[in-house]
């Protein structure tokens, strides 16, 4: 029999019992929509936090307090031995090459006149900050100067979700506000900065270091941000760093991270996570090849006289074999093509509320899974189909 003969036969067997037909397709919808679907998620959230890490800057090194999976205290915390006298000496042994900046974090309420933003993040920082992470651009105003960190001015830079709350549309500049029981000056904004990992970084409002150690009563940081000049110096800076610390400090009280690393967690964790939801919706998508093997043997069973009939007529054991195998082919070609196009539709939808990228590879993938459940779970009904005897298949009642 010639090819088309063959794909119209099965299409008109396909198409006789329409609803079972939908049926058994529905299996391969549902796990070709689940995959595309979940590695969308993961795919949308290395994405998202790929994004947010590049934000800081591509040569970007961050010091934080303890070792990663070290020493910590009874109550589960970080002993945290990072103090401004070590981002001076880092500063002073990478002076040439790099600008540093350490970071004073406690959150408090900001008020001006009868407004009040709680839960700001201040940051006590020094004049370099600006210069050595990449998204703090000022807007409006200025950046306090190197003379106004050193004397402890009590002057402010404030975060887009601050100005908002605080002034909506007065210009804050020269403004004074509390930030706890303590006046300071607006002398400019930052330019929107988003959220990273849930945290709002427009919530923010930086001082100088010397004001929040006053303040707050601290002299140890909660960071140490290193922006070198370009990235083929961050290996030889990281050396540098750990040399530096580990003359008043263990190794595990502090650890070095850098833009790039903090990437190649990020990629490897979420791919883990892409691939496990991958497989657990190929899990449907095999429960619904399962269901295309029963109805498929299903259909062998009712239509025994018809093959016995054809067979008489001098249709080859091959020809029976390929109409039923292309039966279950067509079956979950039809499903994965309607798999793939809901599953695109639900990840736009959902990257609107949601973290979702729809990757190319994911689609591939779908579609071969299912064209693969196809032809594996229709071979044993087609084999089935072509071996049966036609003077038995006739007999049949």
């Amino acid at each position: 029999m010639e090819v088309r003969e063959l794909i119209t036969l099965a299409l008109k067997s396909l198409t006789a019992n329409k609803l079972r037909s939908f049926l058994t397709t529905l299996g391969i919808i549902i796990g070709v929509f689940a995959i595309i679907l979940l590695v969308s998620l993961g795919a949308g959230l290395q994405a998202y936090i790929t994004n947010q890490i590049q934000g800081f800057g591509s040569n970007l090194i961050f010091v934080i307090p303890g070792r990663i999976g070290g020493a910590r205290t009874p109550g589960g915390v970080v002993a945290n031995k990072l103090s401004v006298q070590d981002a001076k000496n880092i500063e002073l042994k990478l002076r040439d090459i790099a600008n540093v900046a350490p970071v004073i974090q406690k959150n408090s309420s900001l008020k001006y006149k009868n407004r009040e933003n709680k839960g700001t993040s201040v940051l006590g920082t020094t004049a370099n900050y600006t210069k050595t992470v990449q998204n703090a651009v000022i807007e409006k105003g200025t950046y306090f100067t190197p003379s106004q960190e050193i004397s402890g001015t009590k002057v402010a830079v404030l975060g887009q979700t601050v100005l908002k709350n605080l002034f909506e549309e007065e210009n804050p500049v020269g403004k004074r506000l509390f930030i706890g029981n303590n006046i300071y000056t607006v002398i400019g904004s930052l330019k929107k900065r988003g959220a990273i990992f849930g945290f709002d970084q427009d919530n923010t409002v930086i001082i100088p270091i010397s004001s929040a150690r006053r303040q707050f009563g601290l002299n140890q940081v909660n960071a140490i941000y290193v922006s070198v000049e370009n990235e083929d110096l961050i290996p030889f800076a990281s050396e540098q760093i750990k040399k530096t610390l580990l003359k008043k400090l263990t190794e595990d009280d502090f650890t070095i991270q850098t833009a790039s690393s903090s990437l190649e967690i990020v990629t490897n964790v979420t791919n883990i996570l892409s691939l496990a939801l991958g497989g657990i919706a190929a899990i449907s998508l095999l429960v619904g090849g399962i269901g295309v093997a029963n109805i498929m043997l299903v259909s062998v069973t009712e239509r025994t006289r018809e093959i016995g009939l054809r067979k008489a007529l001098g249709a080859r054991r091959n020809d029976i074999l390929k109409q039923f195998l292309l039966e279950a082919v067509f079956l979950s070609v039809s499903g994965g093509i309607i798999g793939i196009v809901l599953g695109i539709g639900a990840s736009l939808i959902l990257a609107r509320f949601f973290v979702s990228l729809v990757t190319p590879w994911s689609i591939f993938l779908a579609f071969g899974f299912s064209v693969a459940v196809g032809i594996i779970f229709g071979m044993a009904p087609a084999i089935r189909a072509s071996r049966l005897s036609p003077i038995e298949a006739l007999r049949y009642e």
